[in-house]
């Protein structure tokens, strides 16, 4: 949780005072090997720098990294922490906008998420909510990711 706990919306007023409110940050996650080796056994991406401890020793950062798709894959989780939407009928992920991966995540690293609702977007029956998600590394000045994600927020 982040310090006071996730905002709570439960209207549109509601959402529309947290645009431009930065929400977070949320806790520390470590990613370890096993959590890099289920995701590339759900994905089939295998490569060496994610999986293969004693190839990756060798390589540019001495250990393995996490899957950028796995860090982006993190946000929805770790979001939870920094707010719940009550309302409407269903929220749905209508897509991704500029995601970028600044640095890798070695493995036994820690990430933790922080983000801004940019704005709320009326459209018919729903509210279309962009929000920046911003997933820090420990002890690096650069992020792990950097994504906006857009939210379709289905109403009564």
């Amino acid at each position: 949780m982040s310090a006071a706990g996730p905002a709570v919306v439960r209207t549109r007023e509601e959402l529309e005072t947290l645009v431009g409110v930065e929400l977070g940050p949320g806790p520390w996650v470590t990613v370890n090997q096993e959590r890099i080796d289920l995701f590339a056994r759900a994905t089939g991406d295998h490569q060496w720098i994610h999986v293969d401890a004693e190839r990756a020793a060798g390589g540019p950062y001495g250990r393995t990294i996490a899957h950028g798709y796995l860090t982006l894959s993190l946000i929805s989780a770790l979001a939870e922490d920094l707010y719940e939407f009550r309302l409407g009928t269903a929220r749905l992920n209508y897509g991704l906008d500029k995601v970028r991966f600044p640095t890798p995540v070695p493995v036994g690293s820690e990430v933790r998420l922080r983000c801004t609702v940019a704005e709320v977007i009326p459209r018919t029956d729903a509210l279309l909510v962009p929000i920046d998600f911003t997933v820090d590394l420990a002890g690096s000045e650069r992020p792990a990711c950097v994504a906006r994600k857009m939210s379709l927020v289905l109403l009564d």
